[in-house]
């Protein structure tokens, strides 16, 4: 594996076509050309995501338990698994596609400044740009239920604050979150609107995480990387100096489906690769004892004046 930190400079030094020679490994051949990708972006699109996943996540792959729990600075992080009509668990969210619909809503809700948040045609689009297409086989089925997912699990956020501990309940969307009109194994249309959870709605207005929607595609389906990305987006511009992070910790907040830390590390640094490939400014090391953050430009120009998020 090359530098991680310097996969930007290497571009810079020697070209795109240059720089391809010279890097033999397929994973790190995938990472500069995530670098290049977001460094040849002239401008970033905005997405938004609650800081709350920015220092906790939900599960990589699909779990049978109906709780999900996670520890990151100062917060937990709980999640419930609906149940249907029959009383059955339908399952918590999880992977690459659970996270990409929710940032989806969570822009939306942010951008417009409302709980209701439009579907059909805009929601296709932008996961057709994101290479998310809810078309057919497989991709279509686990969109679905991804979304099936959202619809019915509970939330639950506790925060340390001011010496005591803050409880936030809710959901994620109040009404159902679905394909709709199928013809078929084919989707035709998406439902015309999701209305986003009241308490989960003020909670993200009052603490938006803005990332740079290039990055997030460039990523693609890498759930840990997407992680990885959001919560160097939120944790690095607001550093005044180099602070370190356990591995502990990290195990602690990305470590979820990993037995043991000696499983994870190897999995967090690649996912860590690539998250890095895609914010150029991040400042971290890797140190034996875990990362060393530094002070850090955030991911996307803040520009985002009239959404005040600065």
């Amino acid at each position: 594996m090359i530098d991680m930190n310097n996969v930007h400079r290497l571009l810079q030094t020697h070209g795109l076509e240059r720089a391809r020679q010279l890097v033999t490994d397929k994973a790190d051949r995938q990472r500069l050309e995530i670098a290049a990708a977001v460094a040849s972006e002239e401008e970033q699109g905005l997405s938004i995501c609650h800081a709350g996943f920015a220092l906790t996540s939900l599960p990589h792959k699909n779990i049978t338990e109906p709780l999900w729990r996670r520890d990151g600075h100062r917060i937990t992080l709980l999640v419930e698994s609906g149940r249907d009509r029959k009383g059955e668990l339908i399952g918590i969210p999880y992977g690459s596609k659970a996270r990409m619909m929710l940032i989806y809503l969570q822009t939306r809700a942010v951008q417009t400044q409302s709980r209701e948040v439009e579907l059909g045609r805009s929601m296709r689009a932008w996961m057709s740009a994101m290479g998310l297409e809810a078309t057919g086989g497989a991709t279509y089925r686990l969109v679905s239920e991804q979304a099936k997912r959202i619809s019915a699990c509970r939330l639950t956020f506790f925060t340390d604050r001011n010496g005591g501990e803050e409880r936030t309940n809710g959901a994620f969307v109040e009404n159902e979150f679905s394909l709709a009109g199928a013809l078929g194994d084919q989707p035709t249309l998406w439902q015309e609107s999701v209305r986003l959870d009241e308490a989960f709605y003020r909670s993200l207005i009052d603490h938006p995480v803005p990332v740079s929607e290039t990055a997030l595609r460039q990523i693609g389906n890498k759930s840990m990387a997407i992680d990885v990305y959001v919560w160097a987006a939120y944790r690095l511009h607001i550093l005044t100096k180099p602070t370190p992070i356990s591995w502990p910790a990290l195990f602690a907040q990305f470590g979820g489906g990993f037995s043991q830390l000696k499983h994870f590390k190897p999995s967090f640094v690649d996912a860590l690769a690539t998250a890095l490939a895609a914010y150029p400014d991040a400042r971290i090391e890797v140190e034996d004892t875990g990362l060393l953050l530094h002070p850090s430009r955030p991911p996307i120009a803040k520009v985002q004046h009239r959404l005040g998020l600065i």
